[in-house]
Parts: structure tokens; sequence; C-alpha cells
């Protein structure tokens, strides 16, 4: 039996996932919480971002169940001994990938490696690019066969992509069928048709792009390097499935880091005012006028020099890597409650002058317990709202901060470290693209889903973010000829 290893990203990674299935638990206990969320996902384009990010953090989960291999003993009598490399389960679903590893670059789909090398030919010393130990491998003739290889694994694995999405999706239009007490023909008609409150279609169409997209990548996968290998021959679409939970662990962790400070001293300072408030204030406008990167550069320092000193600490080196992203999100959120502390401290005010409270201070109820039940529930949709807008905004301090050299431990796949080290190979001629290339592509795609789902809790919690848009009505007048 493997060692299982309990990361501390992997501990808080499964406690936020059982904090949102409670969450959606008290949700449907709630009418006015939960008409709430169903205007989110009422918006087609917070939905299918929905459906995006589900599929992100189910990737996350995968990536955050660790264990050691037991090596293999030769005598019975040896001790048991473990491997020293930690793996996840999403690592032994893409053992294939890891496995495939070849000397240096090569291209997308290819066959043939990027760098040339000298050989002799018919008694001269010619340059030629070399076959790959693992893609292409099994054509005996890639002239010939490469290209009509492409089209039979992309079609055969775009036709099982979409009959997972479409099974996927008649498994919802079941569940939705049942809910609704209908037959499956009738409800699969209706939602085909766009009725009723939620956009069900945009889901599933969200699902078929992501099934045929996911059983193209499965499909040439088998045989090829979907995005080609980096300097050390590593497959690139593995580094950037194994980039999305470093991403998500920094967007989620380093939000719950700051909500604590943001939300004490925010309602603290509203509701108190006085030197209290005068306090608070001094203390978030000293932190604002102090730059983000360099005060965030400074505690990374100062963590690295601490884990440089203890190495005794940590048995494996993925420990080690751990605790240093556990730490980045720490400082992150603890570097950055300021704009959330002065946006709660507003509101507060406001609520503090309310009849109700007002009512509840003269009756002799406590300040804490005014706080908890009267002003903090009257807060909690600008702490949702700030908190979800700022996931995509630290996914992009990731990148930024692993870009300068600050971020994330250098053995721990992220989409910064990826572009990080494609600042040379973009100098190269002929240029090295596709390490770069999808790092932006799963990067962009995953802050662009976050930012649009961010639009629709905050159109649907914060009235007053709601655009209006008067319709247009043409009237037609009939004049006599």
């Amino acid at each position: 039996m493997p060692k299982i290893v309990v990361l501390w990203t992997d501990a808080a990674m499964w406690l936020m996932a059982a904090a949102l299935l409670g969450y959606a638990w008290m949700v449907r206990r709630r009418p006015g919480l939960a008409a709430n969320w169903k205007r989110v996902f009422a918006d087609p384009a917070a939905l299918a971002s929905a459906v995006v990010l589900a599929l992100c953090l189910a990737i996350t989960l995968l990536d955050s169940l660790h264990y050691r291999p037991l090596l293999a003993q030769t005598n019975a009598s040896d001790a048991v001994a473990y491997d020293t490399r930690t793996r996840s389960l999403l690592d032994a679903l893409l053992a294939g990938l890891i496995d495939s590893r070849e000397a240096t670059y090569s291209r997308p789909l290819a066959y043939l490696g990027f760098t040339k090398e000298s050989v002799e030919v018919d008694g001269q010393v010619q340059r030629v690019a070399p076959r790959l130990k693992f893609g292409g491998a099994h054509l005996s003739d890639p002239q010939t066969q490469w290209l009509p290889d492409l089209l039979w694994r992309g079609g055969v694995g775009l036709v099982l992509g979409a009959l997972a999405a479409a099974l996927l999706c008649a498994v919802a239009v079941q569940w939705i069928a049942r809910a609704r007490r209908e037959a499956f023909a009738e409800t699969f008609a209706g939602l085909l048709r766009g009725e009723g409150p939620i956009p069900w279609r945009a889901a599933g169409a969200t699902l078929l792009v992501i099934g045929l997209l996911a059983g193209a990548a499965i499909g040439l996968g088998t045989g090829y390097h979907v995005f080609g290998t980096d300097l050390t021959g590593n497959d690139v679409l593995y580094q950037a499935l194994k980039s999305i939970r470093t991403a998500f662990v920094i967007g989620t962790l380093a939000t719950v880091a700051t909500l604590p400070l943001a939300v004490g001293f925010g309602i603290l300072a509203g509701y108190f005012r006085g030197w209290v408030d005068e306090a608070i204030q001094y203390l978030y406008t000293v932190l604002s006028s102090v730059p983000n990167v360099l005060l965030i550069a400074a505690c990374v320092l100062m963590v690295q020099v601490f884990l440089d000193k203890n190495p005794d600490l940590f048995e494996t080196g993925a420990e080690r890597a751990d605790v240093k992203l556990f730490l980045l999100c720490v400082v992150l959120g603890v570097t950055g409650w300021a704009g959330l502390c002065r946006l709660l401290r507003g509101e507060t005010l406001k609520l503090r002058e309310l009849e109700y409270v007002q009512a509840a201070r003269a009756f002799g109820v406590s300040h804490g317990r005014i706080m908890r039940r009267h002003v903090f529930p009257n807060v909690a949709h600008l702490m949702l709202i700030v908190t979800v807008l700022e996931f995509s905004a630290l996914i992009l301090y990731e990148a930024v901060l692993s870009y300068v050299g600050v971020g994330v431990d250098p053995s721990m796949n992220s989409f910064g470290g990826m572009i990080n080290l494609a600042r040379s190979e973009m100098s190269r001629d002929p240029l090295v693209w596709w390490s770069f290339a999808a790092a932006f592509g799963f990067m962009v795609t995953l802050v662009l889903a976050a930012n649009l789902f961010a639009d629709g809790v905050r159109d649907a919690f914060d009235p007053r973010a709601r655009a209006f848009r008067p319709r247009l009505r043409l009237r037609l007048r009939r004049t006599a000829p």
C-alpha cells in the first residue's frame, strides 16, 4: 500500500470543498439567498463560466490527493521503503504523459525532435532532426502515416468526447425532469427551446465544447505530445494541467486569509468610529502606501530564507514546496485586506445609523451581538462580491510573482513559472512558442471564467451594480397613402 501524504494545501482545499457543500445546503434552506443565486445562474455567461470553474475545481481536488508509492522489495526481510517522489491521483491518471519524456524540445503533435543533431548519412555529416522517443514512435513510415493517424486519433477522440458530454447532459436532464415531475422527452424539448429561468442550453453547450476538446486531447495524447515538450523534454499539457491546482489554491486560500482582517477591522472601524476608526484607517492607509509587489516579495524572501535554513523540517521536496505555497497564500492575504476593509467600513457606517441597530442598542444589546447579528449579515453580500472578483486578480498576482522569481517553488508547476521559463524560449531562433501559448491559453481561460462568474455574482447580489438597459420599441404608424 502507498503512503498517504496530506499536505497543508491538500487539507485546506478539501476543507474548502466541504465548506462549499455546506454553503450550498444552507442556500437551499434560505429562499432569499437561493433567489439571488438563481439570478446568478440565469445569466448564460455566468452559468457557462461556472461549468468551467467546476471542471477546474475537480482537477484541483484530484491533484490534492497525494501519496508516495511503495518501492519494490528484493528480499522479504527488507524494511518497507517508499519513493521520495510524492505523486497525486491526477499524476496516476496522467501517467502516460509523465513517462513519455523526450530528450528536449519537440513541436506540438510532432514525430521529429526540434533540435537537430549531427549524423553521418552516406559518408557525409548532416544536421537532421531525430525521431522522438515517444511522439509518433508507433509510425513505421511517418511521412505517409502521420497526417492520417492524426485525423483518425483526433476524430475518434472527438466522437468519444461528444458521447461523454451527451451522457452527462442526459443525466442532468433526467435529474431536472425528476425534480419537475415531467417526462424526459418533455423536459429535454423544453430545455432546447430555452424554457425556464435557468439557461441550461448554455451549460450543455459548454459541456459539449469541453467534451470535444478533452476528447481530442486524449485521443491525440495517446501517441503524440499535444502541446509539445519543454527544454527538459517534459510534456507541456501535463504542466498546464498541474498548474490549475496552483492557481486555484492561491485564488481561494489567499482570499480566505484576507477575510478575517478585512471583515474584523472594517466592521470595528465603522461601528465604533472615534479613535478605533482612526487607528484602523491609519493602518490600512500605510499598508496601501507600500507597493504590493515589493511588500509581498520581501515577505516571500524571508520565508525562503527560513525554509533554506531548516531543510530538516521536511521529508520530501514536495512538502517543502507546499509549505512555501501555503505561506505565499498567507502573505497575499495579510497584505491584501485594505481594499475590502475600506469598503466594509463605509457600509458599516451606514448600517449603524439604521433604526433596528439603534433599537438594539437602546434595549441594551451588547456591541458584539449587534455586530454579529445585525451588521455582519448585511455586509456579507459585499464580502462575497469582492472575494469572487479578487479570485482572478490573485491568479494574475501569482503569475507576476513567479515571473520575477519570488512566487511558488520552482519545482511546482504554475502558469507564472511556465511563462518565466518561456522568456528564454521566445528569444530563440527558431522560436519556441508552444510552452508560452499553452500557459497563456489556460490562464486566460481560467481568469476569464472567474471574471464572467464574478460579474454575474455582482449583478445578482448588488442591485446598484445592475446596468439599466432600456428596451427600444419601434412603433410603426400607418399613414395614409
